[in-house]
């Protein structure tokens, strides 16, 4: 597969990097306009893999999740995620997407012990609070290699010395043209993979802000 790069030739002051990898995830989920759901379950599952020397895209995770309780998108969750009825029917439940990600972190020699990654994520929704609560839910074993990563609004804070509130507003502050359609998850890993790149050219070095574990 091709390598891709996220950002334009610029001067740069990057730094050695502590991981390997960087692991841009970003889900989606079911939603009802003011009104909490239980369970919220995970219906597009987006992982991109940055390499931290080159921060050159190397291969891409990408994959809609048949939800099993709440069947039916609400019109407001289409709206906001783009993502229509028949982009999750007949998909995979999320026992089966982690398995085929785990496999694909396994193809992608994450997962050896000489290779250290870490997931960057738009806030600590995704992993500490989404990804965990429908595991339990279903009585899913979470995988141990995502008991921490990076919420890039602490990478983006301790650059500028601003914490913002989200993506979009980091993306004008950085002066980077936003990508694709916002609230899609496979675009917000696009933009949140720029943004971190950008941060790494100002001379960042990112490191894990909160785990699990």
């Amino acid at each position: 597969m091709a390598t891709q790069s996220l950002t334009v030739e610029r001067k740069s002051q990057i730094k050695e990097q502590y991981f390997d990898y960087f692991l841009i995830l970003d889900f989606e989920a079911t939603c009802k306009e003011n009104e909490k759901i239980y369970p919220q379950e995970i219906i597009e599952f987006p992982v991109i893999k940055i390499n931290a020397k080159t921060l050159q895209v190397e291969s891409t995770f990408h994959q809609y999740v048949e939800p099993k309780v709440y069947k039916e998108l609400t019109p407001f969750c289409t709206q906001l995620t783009g993502i229509i009825q028949d982009m999750v029917d007949g998909k995979p439940h999320l026992e089966e997407t982690l398995q085929s990600f785990d496999k694909w972190m396994l193809d992608n020699k994450l997962l050896g012990a000489d290779t250290k990654s870490l997931f960057v994520t738009c806030g600590d929704w995704d992993l500490k609070t989404m990804l965990p609560s429908q595991c339990s839910y279903f009585k899913i074993p979470v995988p141990k290699y995502f008991g921490q990563w990076l919420n890039i609004k602490k990478g983006f804070a301790e650059v500028t010395g601003s914490y913002p509130r989200e993506m979009m507003g980091m993306l004008s502050s950085l002066q980077i043209p936003h990508q694709g359609r916002h609230h899609s998850g496979i675009d917000d890993c696009k933009n949140i993979g720029n943004i971190l790149v950008e941060l790494l050219h100002r001379g960042y070095v990112a490191k894990a802000s909160c785990s699990n574990r």
